[in-house]
């Protein structure tokens, strides 16, 4: 039976290096959000609507596009299946 043996070079980034990435997502998106509100209340009738439906369906796109990216990852990438025999 071959030994797992794990290879720290193909190991997922730690979600600590991670978050900051997904914060700026997030935080830009937020005053996307912002802006469409704020927009929403200045435009005229036929654009407002538009303005205000970006900021009630924003922050759902938000949190999809600020956790996308950790699902690419495959779990087992880091680990190598060692098919020699061991003695013992």
């Amino acid at each position: 039976m071959g030994q797992e043996i794990y290879d720290v070079t193909s190991a997922q980034v730690g979600l600590s290096s991670d978050l900051p990435g997904r914060q700026r997502r997030y935080f830009i998106s937020m005053m996307v959000r912002t802006a469409c509100f704020v927009a929403s209340v200045v435009l005229p009738n036929p654009y407002r609507w538009f303005t205000l439906a970006g900021a009630i369906f924003l922050p759902y796109f938000a949190v999809v596009i600020a956790n996308a990216g950790r699902e690419t990852v495959r779990p087992g990438d880091a680990v190598i299946h060692d098919s020699r025999r061991s003695i013992s």
